[in-house]
């Protein structure tokens, strides 16, 4: 009976201890997400410099992230198609591509109720342009 309690103890500790762990893994990647969002900054392109072609850019803000690939021509950005979308509950942010074409801009509003989404597209949509002018 005592080797019975000390094996239901042991592993209701070694579940606790995991799962301490896992939480607190958690609660750092949770930190570094919200850090990394804050941080972005959306830089417009001069689309005037690119060329004519197709740019794949990504953005990884760990539990959001976008990969794109742009496609310009004549100096405009023609299409924009997503590779890569990893979301929550930012799915609507992908309208943002529409606006970004016919704004031929960056500077474009977030999709309201999926802003985070909205910047980490934006930064791979940037990050795809400022390739061909570095």
């Amino acid at each position: 009976m005592e080797n019975t309690k000390t094996k239901i103890v042991t592993a209701v500790g070694t579940i606790l201890i995991i799962g301490a762990i896992f939480g607190m893994k958690y609660v750092i990647d949770l930190l570094k997400y919200k850090k990394t969002i804050a941080e972005i900054k959306i830089n417009n392109v001069n689309l005037n410099k690119a060329k004519d072609g197709s740019y794949i850019g990504e953005f990884n803000a760990n539990f959001l992230a976008s990969k794109v690939n742009v496609k310009v021509r004549d100096h405009k950005i023609i299409d924009i198609i997503f590779i890569k979308h990893k979301y929550d509950r930012g799915k609507p942010a992908e309208a943002i591509i529409s606006k970004v074409i016919a704004e031929q801009s960056l500077k474009v509003d977030t999709v309201s109720g999926a802003t985070n989404s909205s910047k980490v597209i934006l930064k791979s949509i940037e990050n795809a342009l400022s390739q061909d002018q570095e």
